[in-house]
């Protein structure tokens, strides 16, 4: 039986003074992070402070690692179970770190250079992670096929949001692009000579609209219209749209997908155009919280003074990651950390914001010793034939 009885005895009292010696330098790399945000697979100089920051705190680093540009692997530790902690860093079009990553990529760095020192005592390997391109490129699932998380005992990272939650129920998810491809004519001289391809996305919208009756409470369809014609006096002939399927399981995904290709099927028969859809990023599955590091955390988490509701008390709406498909693989766990945001939430310029007051730094120490105090638990506990797959 786990214990969840916590104590900070002194591995975690050499832990938390690891941290406290490079906490001032992550509250500076966390702003310069929100200054300078960089796109998915664009993280050139976050990631290589990151892990340059890592090299100077006792780990040995590969950079570029696993065939990606902008990921890295950084360890500490000979031998021994290994636990991969995620660092992820990219941002947002238009408004940058308003998903709080340059939260997430600061309390990785510093929960790994919390444990560095006391790697070889505990046993274990403590390997940071670099993974780019969350926001809708999936990097760690190229990491995945690359091997980045073969040999990985147990996997976990936190996450900024407007409130705390231990457990998230994040949704799997498909990206597809959607073009309609018609026929030009002048659109007043000669309407009834062209075939609108924006009449078809426009068919096609009503039709999931519709479709919306149908579906389940965790089912989720969204859209960007990317090109809609090129003049107004021409019947548009090509439009274009990006849209993002979510579901809470992969199972249901998979049954609501072609509901949502009948909608544009359907208006291009409506219309007399053609489509074609494209999947466009790698799937996202949903996310499966390890129960024994889920308990550990949580204790850990309620000791340095901040208790975690769980996602069935709190309540809270949903998203997705693919840190879920590494939960599928390896045990793993993904806790959501309040920054006091007001009305603010994620992927929104204000939320961005608060990363960098005292919130945000306060996210930043507690997730950074919640995940360093779970660690040594599940090392001087033995947790490791318990966490099943």
């Amino acid at each position: 039986m786990t214990d969840t009885t916590i104590t900070e005895g002194p591995t975690k009292v050499a832990a938390r003074k690891a941290f406290g010696e490079v906490e001032t330098e992550l509250r500076d790399l966390s702003r310069w992070m929100y200054e300078n945000p960089e796109l998915g697979y664009e993280e050139f100089e976050a990631s290589e402070r990151l892990s340059s920051f890592l090299g100077r705190n006792g780990f040995d680093v590969t950079y570029p690692s696993h065939g990606l540009d902008t990921a890295f692997e950084a360890t500490a530790g000979t031998s021994g179970p290994r636990v991969v902690i995620c660092c992820e860093y990219d941002a947002l079009p238009e408004v940058g770190h308003a998903c709080g990553h340059n939260i997430i990529a600061t309390s990785a760095v510093g929960a790994g250079v919390a444990l560095a020192p006391l790697a070889e005592e505990l046993g274990i390997r403590v390997t940071v992670l670099g993974t780019p391109a969350e926001e809708g490129g999936g990097g760690k699932v190229e990491l995945i096929e690359a091997g980045a998380f073969e040999d990985a005992a147990a996997s976990m990272m936190v996450h900024p949001g407007p409130y705390d939650e231990l457990d998230p129920s994040f949704q799997a998810c498909q990206h597809y692009d959607v073009e309609f491809f018609g026929k030009d004519s002048h659109a007043a001289f000669a309407p009834e000579e062209g075939i609108n391809a924006l009449d078809a996305f426009v068919q096609a919208y009503v039709n999931i609209s519709t479709l919306r009756q149908a579906m389940v409470d965790d089912d989720r369809i969204h859209c960007k219209v990317t090109r809609g014609g090129d003049a107004v006096n021409v019947v548009p002939s090509h439009t274009k749209s990006e849209w993002l399927i979510r579901s809470g399981s992969v199972e249901r995904l998979a049954e609501l997908i072609p509901k949502v290709k009948a909608c544009f099927e359907g208006a291009a028969i409506a219309t007399g155009c053609r489509f074609e859809w494209h999947e466009t990023a790698h799937p996202y599955e949903s996310m499966r919280n390890n129960d024994v590091m889920t308990d550990l955390y949580a204790a850990n988490s309620e000791a340095i003074g901040r208790p975690m509701p769980t996602h069935a008390e709190q309540g809270g709406g949903s998203g997705s990651s693919d840190m879920g498909n590494v939960s599928q693989i390896v045990p793993s766990i993904h806790p959501m950390l309040g920054m006091d945001c007001g009305d603010a939430v994620n992927h929104q310029p204000e939320f961005a914001d608060r990363t960098v007051e005292p919130g945000g730094e306060s996210a930043l120490r507690d997730g950074a010793l919640g995940m360093a105090y779970t660690v040594i638990d599940m090392a001087e506990q033995d947790v490791w034939d318990r966490l099943g797959a």
